[in-house]
C-alpha cells in the first residue's frame, strides 16, 4: 500500500475511497489533503487559502463521500463552482473517487446546458449536486431543486466566484440549506467578500493556510519574452515551432483575440482549438474533452473560459496577452507543472507593460529568466545574448 493510502487507512477512511486513491495512481496526499480531510471528517467549518493545484478536490471530496448516506435520496452534498468547466471537473473527480461506492449519485448542473437534460439527472435523486450559483437558483426557483437537507456546503474558488458577481446568489443558496450545515470554503487568494461570508455564515471556522512553498508549488520555470505587440504573433510561431513541447495553452484577454489567433493558426495547419465566453456549450465541451484525449495540441482560452482546466500534462503555458490581473497570472501558469510534472510559462511583454509586470512579479514572488529576440531573429537570454535553444 503507498504512503497515501497509509495516510487515509489511518484517518478511518473506508476501503472503497482508498481502492479508488490507489486506483488513480496516487501516491501522496497533498498538503491541503492532509489538513483538510481530518477536519471535515470532526464536522469543522473550514476556510482553506490554498494556491491552484494542490488537491483542493481530493481534500473536500473524501469526507463528502465518506458523510454520505446511500439510503438518503435526497439531496444531502452541495459543491459551488464559479465556471461551468470548473464545476464539469470536480463532478469528474467525485466519480472517479466514488468509482467503487455502489449506489452514489452526482449531478452536475451549469448554464448552457438544457433544462430538460439536467431535469432527467435530478429525477434520478442524486445525493451530492455541483453546480454554478446562477443555474442552481435557476432550478430552486422552479422547484426542482430542494436544498433543505443538505448538511456539507463546499465554495470552491470562493474569491473568484465573489468577485464575477454571485455574492446574492452565494447568500442566497446558503440560507436554503440546513441551518447547522457544515460551510467549506476554499480560496486562492483572500478578499473582502471571502472574509465577509465567512464571518456572516461559518461557526468558529479553522484556518487553513497552504502556501506555494517548494513542496506544494509547481516546478514551472517561467520565461519573460521583451515583444512589441506587432512582433507577437510571429514570436509565437518562433515558440510553437521550437519542437520544444506539443501540449501547450495559450492565454488572451479577450474573446475576440482568442477567436481570431486560434483561426490564424488553424490557416497554418496547427493542431488546435479554444475556449472562450461566446463559444457554444457544445462546442465548449468539445474543446475540453478534446485536449483531454490529445486530439489536438494547442488550446487558446480566456482567463474564465479556462478556469477549470485540470490536465496534467500541459507542457508549456503562453502569456499572449500580459493578465489584465495578477491573479490571473497564478491561474494561467498553473496549468501546467501539475500532477508533480515539469512546465514551462512564456510571457510576451511589451515595454509599455513593464510596470504591470513588475507589480505581477511583486505579487506571485517570482523569478522569472529573461528572453529576447536578436537582430538575426533568434530567441536568447537577455543578459548574456547567448542563444536560447532546447533548455525548456
Amino acid at each position: 500500500m503507498n504512503h497515501g493510502a497509509e495516510q487515509l487507512k489511518a484517518m478511518d477512511i473506508s476501503s472503497e475511497i482508498i481502492q479508488a486513491f490507489e486506483w488513480q495512481n496516487f501516491k501522496e496526499l497533498t498538503s491541503i489533503q492532509e489538513k483538510c480531510i481530518p477536519y471535515m471528517m470532526d464536522g469543522h467549518d473550514i476556510i482553506a487559502i490554498a494556491p491552484t493545484g494542490t488537491g483542493k478536490t481530493l481534500g473536500f471530496g473524501i469526507p463528502m463521500l465518506e458523510y454520505i448516506n446511500l439510503n438518503d435520496p435526497t439531496p444531502q452534498e452541495l459543491v459551488l463552482a464559479p465556471t461551468r468547466e470548473l464545476a464539469q471537473q470536480i463532478a469528474d473527480d467525485l466519480s472517479n473517487l466514488a468509482h467503487f461506492i455502489n449506489g452514489v449519485r452526482i449531478a452536475v448542473i451549469y448554464g448552457g446546458q438544457p433544462f430538460r437534460k439536467q431535469l432527467a439527472v435530478l429525477k434520478r435523486k442524486p445525493q451530492i449536486i455541483v453546480a454554478t450559483p446562477g443555474r442552481l437558483i435557476d432550478h430552486m426557483q422552479r422547484h426542482n431543486i430542494d436544498l433543505r437537507t443538505v448538511h456539507t456546503l463546499v465554495l470552491d474558488e470562493a474569491d473568484e466566484m465573489l468577485k464575477m458577481g454571485f455574492v446574492e446568489d452565494v447568500e442566497k443558496i446558503i440560507g436554503c440549506v440546513d441551518p447547522g450545515r457544515q460551510l467549506v470554503m476554499f480560496s486562492a487568494t483572500t478578499n473582502q467578500d471571502v472574509m465577509t461570508i465567512s464571518w456572516k455564515y461559518q461557526h468558529d471556522p479553522v484556518e487553513l493556510v497552504v502556501k506555494a512553498v517548494e513542496e506544494n508549488k509547481p516546478k514551472i520555470t517561467e520565461y519573460i519574452i521583451d515583444s512589441e505587440i506587432k512582433d507577437k504573433y510571429d514570436h509565437l510561431l518562433y515558440l510553437l515551432d521550437s519542437g520544444n513541447f506539443t501540449r501547450s495553452m495559450i492565454f488572451c484577454n479577450t474573446k475576440d483575440m482568442t477567436q481570431r489567433l486560434t483561426d490564424r493558426l488553424k490557416r497554418l495547419g496547427y493542431s488546435v482549438d479554444c475556449l472562450h465566453g461566446d463559444v457554444r456549450q457544445s462546442q465548449r465541451d468539445n474543446a475540453m474533452n478534446g485536449f483531454r484525449e490529445h486530439k489536438f495540441e494547442i488550446l487558446v482560452a480566456t482567463d474564465i473560459a479556462a478556469r477549470g482546466i485540470d490536465v496534467d500534462d500541459v507542457e508549456a503555458v503562453i502569456n499572449y496577452d500580459l493578465p489584465e490581473k495578477k491573479e490571473y497570472y497564478i491561474h494561467r501558469i498553473g496549468r501546467t507543472g501539475r500532477a508533480k510534472r515539469t512546465g514551462v510559462s512564456f510571457t510576451f511583454l511589451s515595454y509599455r507593460e513593464s510596470i504591470r509586470m513588475d507589480d505581477i512579479l511583486k505579487y506571485t514572488d517570482s523569478k522569472p529568466v529573461w528572453l529576447c529576440f536578436d537582430m538575426f531573429g533568434r530567441l536568447c537570454y537577455k543578459d548574456s545574448m547567448t542563444p536560447f535553444l532546447s533548455d525548456t
